[in-house]
């Protein structure tokens, strides 16, 4: 289910130009097509944890996965761009649900150390989703249609909602008190006016009126939503999870160590199709062999987790994503593609370092009861990483082209690029080595060692 919805949000892009032809539009005026999944994923994401402990992950989880795979039904059937753009958004409500519910049924179910040997699996569709989305799409496009890349997620989808009813363990909820609508509206209200600002920005211009609009709308209703949420007795997003070091430094790893990560994986392509003029075949088989490095390097992680701890292995791995943004800063018109391929890989090797350990241990500290606040708590972190991601390399391009350019950016915008994503990596990798990972360790050690679960909860006292 992850990797469906990781596809989905990441392959509509390439068929863009059929269904421009379809309805006689241009791609510029398909940007709703795109824009509206991220904005509503944003908005449904805080109340998934309510649902989780209200009717229990494994039916909010299935509901949601049968209401992703109908609107993709339905997004394929779309008789014009008003009908595609209403069942996309339907699309993106769902999938607001599905990564948060997913995570919390995931770690609900297993101790630390059954976590870390799952995430050698977990990161499998993770990884191969995005690396996989263009070429896939390119293929459906060009030997179907442009429907199918919405068609694609059924054969897919309903055998895992057969496989989750038979098989997944039955969580009961249980009865929930009143309703956090206030923080519903004013977090969902928020986080939707910041995403659409954020993926606006790029494209009509950080200087617009509605991407200012939709930036400071987003930034006074968060605030807002914010001073509510720590007031209330029962917040819909529980906020006051943050004051656990752990959690909150692991967070800020994930938001700000996705830009340089994410950025690469957004700018590789760009610069290979529109710098260098390959082909869109080439560029996907040349951004492939990130998601092999990925792979090799969780088999490792998952290993030296429970011995040297999240803090030196989360470290290194951003060390290593800003040492490799500065060998791709040095590729030019004349770099070949198996040089390109190379850095690639060793992206992904290095980026294999950052994403378990983290994920992991922000949860060492938190009680069971709250798995499912803290779950919908990373999942709006990281979407907000992955939203700034493209945002920032666009930007970067941008005030790297001169204004008297052509259209497309000079090789040089492309280096500055890199070099500034690099930079941010290496902030990011000197904070991750001031992680205080003693609690996660701990956890680890002790369901490796004792042979019998660790509570969930290890070292929840510090949370206030």
């Amino acid at each position: 289910m992850t990797f469906i919805a990781i596809v989905d949000g990441a392959i509509t892009t390439v068929a863009l130009p059929s269904i421009a032809r379809q309805f006689d539009l241009t791609t510029a005026a398909l940007d709703g097509v795109v824009v509206v999944y991220p904005v509503c994923l944003a908005m449904t994401i805080p109340a998934s944890a309510w649902l989780v402990e209200r009717f229990g992950a494994k039916r909010v989880l299935l509901w949601a996965l049968g209401a992703f795979l109908t609107s993709s039904l339905l997004c394929g059937t779309a008789p014009g761009l008003a009908e595609l753009v209403g069942y996309r958004a339907i699309q993106g409500l769902t999938a607001g649900v599905l990564f948060p519910a997913s995570a919390a049924l995931l770690f609900a179910t297993f101790d630390t150390a059954d976590q870390v040997r799952i995430s050698r699996y977990m990161i499998v569709p993770q990884q191969i989703a995005p690396a996989a989305a263009p070429i896939l799409g390119g293929l459906l496009v060009d030997h179907l249609s442009w429907r199918w890349v919405f068609y694609v997620n059924l054969p897919v989808g309903i055998p895992v909602v057969v496989f989750g009813m038979l098989l997944l363990a039955e969580q009961r909820g249980r009865p929930g008190g009143r309703f956090d609508l206030t923080g519903l509206l004013l977090s969902a209200a928020g986080l939707g006016a910041a995403m659409f600002g954020i993926c606006e920005g790029p494209n009509q211009g950080w200087s617009s009126a509605p991407v200012i609009a939709g930036l400071a709308l987003g930034a006074v209703v968060l605030a807002a939503a914010v001073v509510f949420e720590l007031r209330t007795t029962k917040p819909l997003l529980k906020l006051r999870l943050f004051t656990d070091r752990l959690f909150r430094d692991t967070n800020l790893i994930n938001l700000v160590g996705l830009i340089p990560i994410l950025g690469a994986m957004y700018l590789g392509p760009l610069f290979l199709q529109e710098a260098q003029g390959r082909t869109a075949l080439e560029s996907g088989t040349s951004t492939f062999p990130e998601a092999f490095g990925v792979l090799l390097t969780v088999q490792l992680a998952s290993v030296l987790y429970a011995r040297v701890g999240p803090r030196v292995i989360v470290g290194c791995g951003m060390a290593g994503v800003a040492v490799v943004l500065l060998l791709f800063s040095t590729c030019d018109e004349n770099t070949g593609l198996w040089t390109f391929r190379a850095y690639m890989l060793f992206l992904g090797i290095a980026m294999g370092g950052v994403f378990m350990p983290t994920t992991v241990a922000s949860l060492a500290n938190i009680a069971k009861p709250d798995l499912a606040q803290a779950s919908t708590l990373n999942t709006v972190v990281r979407q907000t990483g992955g939203a700034l991601a493209p945002a920032a390399v666009t930007t970067a391009l941008v005030l790297g082209t001169p204004t008297a350019a052509p259209a497309h950016p000079p090789i040089g915008a492309y280096q500055d690029a890199y070099l500034a994503l690099a930079a941010i990596a290496a902030v990011t990798a000197v904070f991750a080595f001031t992680l205080p990972d003693a609690a996660a360790r701990a956890a680890a050690r002790t369901t490796t060692t004792v042979g019998g679960p660790a509570p969930a909860h290890a070292g929840h006292e510090n949370v206030h």
